[in-house]
């Protein structure tokens, strides 16, 4: 009975470490749901970061986030922490500049007072929201940079990956 005991708890040592080992090897690959942690750094200054909130997740593969990044954390597994540099045109891109536009100022509310640098919400024919930067301002005009306010910036990212499932 003791040698049946015993057996009993081994196998069950066994089957415990095999699972942990098969935990231990999983890793990022196309397909996996991924929560990471993350702060995102641009010219040295934190642009955003999940501290304080719940991980980020998506799922491997889909392009659901900058593909610079998704290329560099395949592989990685639970616990792993990296920082990972994302050149801008495997993030937003370059600045195109056909996405400055002038337009005329008459297009915005008078009681708005429209100053260089804020971000006006507009919205496309098709009624999707789509943001500007205003660029400048010339007499009856307004400059608007419909770019990506962080086209042609490299991205900083410091991660830890969470879990994978």
């Amino acid at each position: 009975m003791k040698r049946f005991v015993r057996s009993l708890a081994v196998a069950g040592f066994l089957a415990g470490f095999s699972a942990a080992a098969q935990a231990g090897d999983v890793v990022i690959e196309n397909g996996k749901t991924v929560q990471l942690d993350y702060t995102v750094r641009v010219d040295g200054e934190v642009v955003d970061t999940s501290e304080g909130k719940e991980p980020m997740e998506y799922v491997h593969g889909g392009g659901s986030i900058i593909p610079g990044l998704e290329k560099r954390l395949t592989g990685l597994k639970v616990g792993d922490k990296k920082t990972v540099t994302v050149p801008a045109d495997e993030a937003y891109g370059q600045p195109n500049p056909e996405a400055i536009q002038e337009a005329p100022k008459s297009l915005f509310p008078a009681n708005v007072t429209i100053e260089k640098g804020m971000v006006v919400p507009l919205q496309t024919k098709e009624g999707q929201q789509v943001p500007a930067i205003v660029q400048e301002i010339k007499g009856d005009t307004v400059v608007l940079d419909f770019n990506h306010p962080m086209a042609g910036k490299q991205l900083v990212f410091d991660i830890t990956v969470v879990a994978i499932r």
